[in-house]
Order: structure tokens, then sequence, then C-alpha cells
């Protein structure tokens, strides 16, 4: 046997499954290594996405607005860049309406090159050391053109937080002249403290240099946050870095720093344990975060959730002040072309300057989505959990009802997982469950249909030698047929006998007579199985079949009919092989029979056979032993030949009453196929004969039967009935005899 059939034999449908559930948790494990399956977290990430669009928009708190430059903006002030005064202009106003914060998702890192003050400079450096009077004019006027110095005066006037940006990868090749962000140290963390015993051990994101606010625009403000936002592997914005690392310092993000101006500058407080960043601290207020730092945003919906006002309408005073007093704007650009798209779980098109308004709305409602620190393992457990229980059930059940089950283990763990999600703020992992359930699932059913598939096939081959392949087919479908009981059929009999074969096997040493057996049963069994029978047994040289069951049969008189004279045939055929090493001449006699029989499985619990029992059985096993009586091949009974005799050419041989029973059948001898011009003569001749013979009118019957023997010189039945006719003569019978013949033997 095949080794891997031998491995398959050794293994069960729940090792399988148990194994199935043990490559989950590896894969599950390779997620924290680089041979990790990528695509696999993506659809963990996606179905984070789902939850949040599935639960749908909440309400923001209505602490934070936008003032956006969009279209609107730049067809009324122009396009972008604005010069530093109009931003002036934009300042001014939105202070004047009393925010609490003002933070600007922009960083002024060049200065304004389109201000008058330029051309007032060169003048000063051409002509300054030749008339001091004049350099002394220019200077005055130079300051009051100055765009970066009044966009500064505007700044220090308001309650700002200026943006500025990280490079967080290799964009700065030089070193950092690290002196010049000075100005950054009143918004860096106050402290870094550690809420564990153990060493903590945490990585926040690097930077490798910051893309700075121009001098004299930073030195007129005193809060300052990096506006820094990176998707996760999908391309997809769900976390926020809220702490970057530059040099030996950690810096907020914008969204803390804007809220800690919002809460009148408390302490900023960093909270480390051994497994990582635990939460800040703005004052009291905690901010949970994973261990690297990061917020996963609640995301209040889709663009447009939280109020969005014109830089425009600003500027022209069309904005009442109550919609900007006391809030908390967000200065951003969400025109498009020059703001930059991003990806989040609700639109695939949002604004950098939103997701800061989400970010900030979610520490101030406190509706943060955690994903505990248990989450390891909760994961290991919803993969150990359905994993063993599919492998202790799909054993045991259909493939249907495996599937129906499949299906609602993962509906109700989605669900339930939703409503954690929803209701409780739990971010659970949705892909390594719902994956285990459909591999193990999968994995054990394969393995069943395989093994099935294995075991039917062996089926097949035992069986086929034994019964035709429609039986075996039968079992193999329904295996039920394997069970003890049987059903009532109409089917056809066949009893083949060698005649003499006793006396045969007395001249023949063992291990001729068994090549002889195995050459005469095997063209026998091949006639039978090619058309469409069932070989129910051997018994010796004889053998016994059936037509009409497992499978039904319409023709199957007709299939016996042609297999009875195809065995014939081939019999005289295969006879030619053994005239020359002298092995004695086989003459076979069949007898046919169609009626109906019980077939089905007899037997014991332990061991039985696909047989057919009942009178049928026992006539067809008469009808053959009446073939020596009258020397002919095939005997049918009345009932098989009015099922055939349209098909066929038969003569009626006789009336008999078999032993065993009372009343006389019709028996008739099955010659050859329809259209077969010398075979019908003969049994035209023969059943005139016949007819004479029942009326006892010997001398008439006698010339007929001599007749038959000259169209067929070794005519079995004309010979058997010319020496009946002798006998006959020779006594007295009564005026009402039938012409029956009473078989005396078996």
């Amino acid at each position: 046997m095949n080794p891997i059939w031998r491995f398959l034999n050794r293994i069960t449908g729940l090792q399988v499954g148990l194994l199935a559930t043990a490559v989950a948790i590896l894969i599950y494990f390779s997620s924290f290594t680089p041979y990790k399956i990528p695509f696999i977290d993506e659809f963990d990430l996606k179905a984070y996405d789902f939850h949040l669009r599935t639960r749908g928009p909440v309400t923001p708190t209505g602490e934070v607005a936008i003032v956006a430059i969009d279209e609107k903006s730049l067809d009324a002030l122009g396009k972008w860049p604005w010069p530093r005064t109009r931003m002036a202009e934009l300042i001014r106003k939105l202070s004047a309406m009393d925010p609490s914060v003002i933070a600007l998702d922009i960083v002024f890192s060049e200065p304004d090159e389109s201000s008058g003050a330029v051309v007032l400079r060169k003048l000063r450096q051409e002509f300054g050391n030749s008339d001091p009077r004049l350099a002394s004019l220019v200077k005055k006027a130079e300051a009051k053109a100055d765009n970066d110095r009044i966009l500064s005066n505007a700044l220090s006037e308001a309650p700002m937080v200026l943006g500025y940006f990280f490079f967080t990868g290799d964009e700065v090749s030089a070193p950092e002249d690290r002196q010049k962000e000075t100005y950054l140290i009143p918004s860096r963390f106050a402290s870094v403290r550690q809420i564990s015993e153990a060493e903590p051990r945490f990585k926040v994101l690097d930077a490798s240099g910051v893309a700075r606010n121009i001098p004299v625009i930073a030195s007129s403000a005193e809060s300052f946050g990096y506006f820094n936002i990176a998707p996760d592997m999908d391309g997809t914005v769900r976390w926020v870095d809220l702490v970057i690392k530059y040099g030996d310092e950690y810096y907020p993000h914008i969204s803390i720093e804007s809220l800690r101006r919002y809460a009148d500058f408390p302490n900023l407080i960093l909270n480390v344990a051994d497994y990582g960043v635990d939460s800040i601290n703005i004052g009291d207020v905690i901010v949970p975060t994973d261990e690297h730092g990061r917020l996963l945003v609640n995301f209040r919906g889709g663009p447009h959730t939280f109020p969005h006002y014109s830089a425009a309408d600003i500027v022209e005073g069309a904005v009442p002040r109550e919609a900007i007093e006391g809030k908390i704007i967000i200065i951003g650009a969400t025109a498009i072309g020059i703001y930059d798209m991003r990806v989040t779980p609700f639109s695939g098109v949002f604004p950098g300057v939103e997701i800061l308004a989400n970010t900030i709305d979610t520490i101030i409602s406190g509706d943060f989505i955690y994903r505990p620190e248990w989450i390891y393992v909760y994961d290991l457990l919803s993969i150990l959990i359905p994993g063993v229980l599919l492998s202790l059930v799909i054993p045991r059940v259909s493939a249907l009802f495996t599937a129906l089950f499949t299906i609602v283990m993962a509906t109700v763990y989605i669900y339930a997982n939703h409503y954690v999600f929803v209701h409780l703020k739990l971010w659970l992992t949705d892909i390594y469950p719902v994956f285990t359930i459909i591999f193990v699932s999968s994995s054990t059913t394969v393995f069943q249909f395989v093994s099935e598939q294995r075991k039917k096939k062996e089926i097949r081959e035992a069986f086929s030698r034994y019964v035709d392949r429609s039986v075996v087919n039968e079992i193999v479908k329904n295996p039920g047929l394997l069970n003890l009981g049987g059903e009532e059929k109409v089917l056809t009999v066949l009893f083949s006998d060698v005649r003499g074969f006793t006396n045969i096997t007395e001249k023949l040493i063992p291990q001729a007579l068994v090549k002889l057996m195995n050459d005469y049963l095997t063209p026998m069994t091949e006639v039978i199985l090619k058309n469409g029978g069932t070989v129910d047994k051997y018994m010796g040289d004889a053998i016994m079949a059936f037509w009409g069951a497992p499978l039904p049969q319409a023709d199957h008189a007709i299939r016996a009919c042609k297999a009875a004279l195809e065995m014939e045939r081939r019999l005289i055929e295969t006879q030619t092989t053994w005239d020359k090493p002298g092995i004695p001449r086989l003459v076979s006699g069949i007898g046919l029979s169609t009626g109906k029989a019980v077939v089905g499985n007899m037997g014991s619990s332990t061991r039985f056979d696909y047989t057919v029992m009942g009178d049928v059985v026992n006539l067809g096993s008469r009808l053959e032993g009446l073939t020596k009586e009258y020397g002919v091949r095939i005997i049918v009974p009345k009932p098989t030949y009015e099922e055939v005799k349209d098909f066929f050419v038969f003569r009626e041989l006789d009336l008999v009453k078999v032993k065993g029973k009372d009343i006389p059948i019709a028996i008739y001898e099955l010659m050859g196929y329809a259209g077969e011009p010398r075979i019908k003569e003969i049994a035209e001749v023969f059943e005139a004969g016949l007819k004479a013979y029942r009326a006892m009118a010997w001398t008439v019957a006698v010339e007929y039967f001599d007749s038959c023997l000259e169209l067929k010189p070794d005519d079995g039945p004309s010979k058997a009935f010319l020496k009946r006719i002798e006998l006959l003569r020779a006594v007295a019978l009564p005026a009402e005899w039938d012409g029956v013949f009473v078989m005396k033997t078996k």
C-alpha cells in the first residue's frame, strides 16, 4: 500500500481537526515574527473597519470645529499658498471670536517671498552703507512690509498651537542641529513615569529630523505639536501616534498639545510599563494607548461629521461668534489638490485635518476603543476552543450539518464580537477565530471526503471481484444495503452447470482441475457482468446469477437470455483452446426463471451474502437440471418466454411438474435470436410434432420428430420424445391423459 494511504489509514478526523487547530495557532504566533502572513492581519484590520461602519456615525461632543481652506476660500481669497498677511487676517478674525484653542494643521517652513520686505531688504543691503538715514527709513518700511512678522504678531495674540512635521524615515540624511528646536521644549512631555515594578521596555516612533516653522513664526507661540499621521499596512488610518521620540526627548501630537492648552497647560506625563507604553496623562485626563504610544481613533463618522466653516466666511464675518467661541478650532486644507488625501474606515477620501478632529473628540469624549492587555490570551482561547469543538463534532455528523454548523458558529462569533465592540468598546480579534473555524471545518471535511473516497475505492476494488460493478456502486452510494434484510422484486435468475463434471474431475490432477475451473468460470463471469448481471455465487462448476437487482432493470429477462446465449457461444470458443491439451469437452446446461423473489443480504450479523430467495430461484435450478433430460443447453419457463418471445426464437419443449410442485408448467428451449430462419423452421416442425404427441397421434408425431432430426441430426428433444413415444405405445393411457411429464429428481 502507498505510504500516504497507510498514514491516512492511521489518522482520524479528530486528529486532523486538532492538527488544523495547531496550524492556526502557529499562524497566529507567526504574526509576531518577520514570517507573518500579511493578508491575515489585513483582514483583521478590515474587520475593525466593518465594525465601525456597521455601528454607524456617532454625534461628536461639539467641542471641535474645522476652519477649512476649501474651494470657496480659494475662489474668494486667491490660490494657495496665501500671503502670510491673509493668514494673519484669518487668525485675527478667529481670535476675535474667542476660541479656546486654534490649532494649525500647517507648517510655515519657508519665508514668505511674496512680501515687499524682500525688495526693501535688498535696497537696505545695497544702499545702507552710503546713506544711514535712508537705511533707517528702509528698515522701518521693511518691518511694516514683513508678512512673516505680520503673521507672527497675529499668532502671538491668539491661543495658538503651531503644527510641525517630524521625519521618521530616511528623509533627513544630514544630522540636525537640535539647538534650533529649543522652542519645542515647552510642549515636550514633562516626564516619563514608570507604572510597573519591572523595568519598562518600550519603543515609540523615532524621528530623524523635523520640518520646523521659521524662527520668526515659531517665536510667536508657546504651544507646538506635530501632525504626523501614519497609515496601517493597507494604507488606512486607524491609529495616531500620540508620542514621538526626537533625540532624548518625547514630544506630543498636535491633538494632545491642543487638549493640553484647552485644559490650561497641565503637565504631560508618559506612563510606561514592562510591556510598553500604557497611557498618557494630560493633567487628570488619562488617554489609553497601545504599547507603542498609539491611540486607536474612534472615528465619529465620514467626512463633514464635524462643523466645517470656510476660511472665506470667517474673513468676511459670515460665521456667528457662538460657532467658534470656546471651541478647539483646527485650521487645515480640504480643497481638492492641496490637502493630503487619506483613507479611513469610513471613507477612501478623508482630509487629514478631519482625522485630527476625530482624534481630539475621541479624547474629549473619553469614548475610547480598547485593545486590552489580555487580548493575546483571548486570541489563543478563541482559536483553541472553536478548533477543538469542531474537531469533536465534525467527524460525527454529515457534510451538510458541518456546513451549517460552521456558518452558524462563524456568524454567531462575528455578531457577538460586534456587540462587544459597539457596547463594550473592546476590539477583539475577528480573523483568527473565523479563520480557525473555516480552516478546521474545511480541513476535516476534506479529510473525511478523501477518506470516504478511498474507502469507496477499496470497496469497489474488493467487491468488483465478486459482484457486478452496479452492485458495488449501489453499496457505495447506499451503505445501508450492507444491512441484513431484503425486499421483494421481479427479476430473472440464471443457473448454469457443467454436465458430468464429477467424472471429468476424476480424470484430472488437482492443479489441472483448478486451472480448468478458472478457465471456465472466468469467461462465463465476464459474460454475465457484461450483460449487467450479478454473480450470486459459485458452487463448484455451477454458477448462480440474477438480473433486476440491486438496480432496477426493466429488460432483466432480455439481458439474462442474451447472457445465456453468449455463455453457450463462449464455452464453444473456449473449448477449442482445451482440445489440444486433451481436456475433456465440457457441455453446460442453463436454466432461466423470471418472477418475484426476495433479494438482499441474507446470513448473520457478522457474515452474510447478497443473494435472492424464492420459488423463482428453485424453479431456475430445476430447469437447469432438465436440460440433461431434453438434451438442450437453455430452458426457460413460460413467464420468461412471455417477457422476451419477440426478441428470441423459442420452441415449446413440454409441460412438466418439477419436484415439489403440483401444477405443471410449460417450458421452452431458448434456441437463438429472432431472425434466424433455420432455427425457426426447426422450432415450427418440433412444435407440430409436440401437438401430435399430446393428441396421442403417435405416428404423426414420429414423422415430425424424424423431420427435425433431418434438419438437426443431434436434436436432443426430438430424440427424447421418440423414446418416450416408443414407451407410451406399449401402455394403455387414460382418456384424460394430458401429456405432462413428471420430474422425479431435482
